[in-house]
């Protein structure tokens, strides 16, 4: 053990793997912020709950799409220089909500386009750790790296009682006692791989668009990711609205939730480095389908007092759900790690590209998410067509992964170097 450790460490820079974690963990923190916030900062400026399910799906858009080209932008002038200036923008956005605060629903969605610059750190923070990296170790890594969205367990378990005891404008400040550090490490830690990048053009997304493996790993990371992130923002919601928790008990219900998709992410990606990221991902395909089914038929929670249900006090369907959901975010944090270790071995050369683009749709799954349970509960006064809509999606990603995985095994996968 003490020799594989020893082994992984010289295969490539540790300093680097260290701040890409750091840079995507405060990142993601920040890009989530909204969906713990939201429930003191649309009492505030008195938004309905379809408002406040839109809100929180605008940083969750915005990410996604800008992770495209920040991408490209990192294959170009580097992924250092692109990751300093994605963390500078963010931490001027951060900057501003805190001290001029927000007036209306147009100051609240531009500030969550801002915080999609954050969500779009996925597309540089991966790709400069695993590019460091032979393929025997890119699920290990990318899931180290990856395991950043750990961000969102500590923004969960904090935002709302910084938010009762501060005021949700000053908890947009403490959020600056972790970022500027961190871009400080980075800037200091973080090199880019000597490896020559290659610069992304509109030829090479062309190219790419037009493989059928590209568009099927974006449909897997739409699932897994998206199912990651869209509960992380839209859970909050959904328990204080479904079961009539406090604002500081859901905050903790969520963060132990996912923390079980964060922990397991680089779990998922060792696995997959040792059984292969096909059988791993069939698998958790059919665990999280199960998950999102079981879920969308719970019954609704016993209504509570003014301030809602604190932690000790909830009803035990509260507490089902909070297990069903914690199995189901465990089994797509591991995937978005399984994910990722097939990724590198299928496009090697074009990883910076494919992290955009399957970043992208990750983003997409979960905006979706976020809306379709908000479009849900407005219109038929439940979740239960969302969480069937999503649990048959899975369903749709088991089928066709089982339908391509004999030929990737016989093809790329035979020469990948790499257990597929």
């Amino acid at each position: 053990m003490r020799s594989s450790f020893s082994d992984f460490r010289k295969a490539g820079h540790w300093p680097t793997l260290l701040a890409a974690f750091l840079y995507f963990d405060f990142s993601f923190m920040v890009w989530v912020a909204l969906g713990p916030l939201i429930l003191y900062i649309g009492r505030s400026l008195h938004l309905s709950v379809a408002d406040r399910f839109n809100v929180v799906a605008i940083p969750i858009l915005a990410g996604a799409v800008l992770r495209i080209p920040l991408g490209a932008l990192a294959d170009h002038i580097g992924a250092k220089a692109t990751g300093a200036g994605a963390q500078l923008v963010v931490i001027a956005a951060i900057a501003y909500a805190w001290l001029f605060g927000l007036r209306g629903l147009p100051d609240l969605e531009l500030l969550g386009l801002a915080l999609g610059v954050a969500g779009a750190s996925f597309a540089v923070a991966l790709p400069q750790a695993g590019r460091w990296y032979p393929p025997r170790y890119q699920g290990l890594v990318m899931g180290i790296a990856g395991a950043g969205n750990m961000g969102v367990v500590l923004e969960t378990l904090t935002a709302p009682w910084l938010a009762e005891h501060f005021g949700w404008q000053n908890a947009f400040g403490f959020l600056l006692l972790a970022l500027v550090p961190t871009l400080v490490f980075y800037l200091v830690a973080a090199k880019d791989a000597p490896d020559e990048r290659q610069r992304a053009s509109w030829r090479n997304y062309r190219a790419l668009l037009a493989d059928a493996d590209s568009w099927r790993f974006m449909f897997f990371y739409f699932i897994t990711f998206g199912g990651f992130v869209g509960l992380a923002n839209a859970l909050p919601l959904y328990f204080t609205l479904q079961f009539h928790v406090s604002g500081i008990a859901a905050g903790l219900i969520v963060a132990v939730i996912v923390l079980f998709g964060s922990a397991f992410r680089p779990v998922g990606g060792h696995i997959a480095d040792r059984l292969g990221g096909i059988r791993t991902l069939l698998l958790l395909f059919a665990v999280v389908s199960a998950a999102y089914l079981a879920v969308a038929f719970l019954p609704s929670g016993p209504a509570a007092a003014s301030g809602g249900w604190d932690l000790a006090d909830m009803p035990g369907v509260a507490w089902l759900a909070m297990l069903l959901f914690s199995g189901g975010v465990l089994a797509l944090g591991m995937g978005n790690g399984a994910v990722f270790q097939l990724v590198p071995q299928r496009f090697r050369r074009e990883i910076g590209i494919m992290t955009g683009l399957v970043g992208c749709a990750g983003g997409i799954g979960g905006f979706l998410l976020a809306r379709v349970l908000g479009l849900s509960k407005v219109y038929t006064g439940g979740f239960t067509g969302g969480f069937v809509l999503f649990s048959l999606l899975a369903l749709v990603s088991l089928a066709g992964l089982s339908l391509v995985r004999k030929r990737w095994r016989a093809s790329w996968g035979a020469v990948s170097g790499a257990r597929v």
